[in-house]
């Protein structure tokens, strides 16, 4: 019999699952700031809330030196 913990071997979750999970079980959303299945406004909306709570983003520039 094989057993693994929680998270080891089995089944690997699709991203999307693990986003659409984390919002139902623990109420945190992640979503991309270009979401195209968002309209402009709410891309716009959510561009906002991150550089409220977390600043800016750095430019590719900036990531890759």
């Amino acid at each position: 019999m094989k057993w693994h913990p929680p998270g080891f071997g089995g089944e690997r979750r699709d991203p999307e699952r693990v986003k659409r999970e984390g919002w139902r079980d623990q109420g945190v959303l992640v979503v991309a700031e270009d979401d195209q299945r968002l309209t402009w406004p709410e891309r716009e909306l959510v561009r906002q809330l991150g550089a409220k709570l977390y600043g800016s983003r750095l430019g590719k520039e900036d990531i890759h030196g």
